[in-house]
């Protein structure tokens, strides 16, 4: 059976952030069950200007809705500054309000900060409003990640516990929508 497909959407383009790091231990402890693919290009995106998205925006913005639209699933873990979303991932996401690409796609959401409610709710209407397919138990809120990770080992149990059952559920719903798309061939 085909492992499904999911693209990974750091929000921070710090190239050793927590966000990263945790998507890196996903990358490492889920690859029994699901083909994690870490997307690199936010950083390279031009701001985001509607005059651009025509039938043929910039490549890198072309390249990013090619692997949004290959995913059978997206799963973007973001830091919270200022309260909000850092403004490359919201960038990047600002690159898909004229399309459908995240319509119905199964997303699963990380915020790791040291308090991270703001960004997780920003997140959450962006992603509402982009018509992706978002669930409870497939949003994580990881507070104060630093002191639970050593590299990219989470040391805390809890957390390790929280992120299984996060990506069970995640598993669950990408299952769900095989499964409705399988019934309409």
């Amino acid at each position: 059976m085909k492992k499904p497909k999911i693209l990974a959407i750091s929000g921070s383009i710090r190239s050793n952030s927590t966000n990263n790091r945790i998507l890196q231990y996903m990358v490492h402890h889920f690859s029994k069950n699901f083909k994690i693919v870490l997307c690199n290009g936010i950083a390279s995106l031009p701001h985001f200007n509607p005059d651009l998205d025509t039938d043929s925006p910039p490549e890198q913005v072309q390249q990013l809705r090619k692997e949004v639209a290959k995913a059978d699933g997206i799963l973007i873990c973001a830091p919270e500054y200022v309260f909000s979303l850092p403004g490359c991932l919201k960038n990047a996401l600002e690159w898909n309000v004229s399309n459908t690409l995240f319509l119905d796609k199964p997303v699963a959401l990380i915020v790791a900060a040291a308090s991270g409610e703001k960004a997780m709710g920003s997140l959450q209407l962006i992603m509402k409003t982009l018509g992706a397919r978002i669930q409870k138990d497939t949003n994580l809120l990881i507070q104060s990640p630093k002191g639970k990770l050593n590299g990219v080992e989470i040391t805390d149990g809890q957390t390790r516990m929280n992120i299984n059952q996060f990506m069970e559920s995640f598993g669950d719903s990408l299952a769900v929508l095989k499964q409705k798309s399988d019934e309409r061939l």
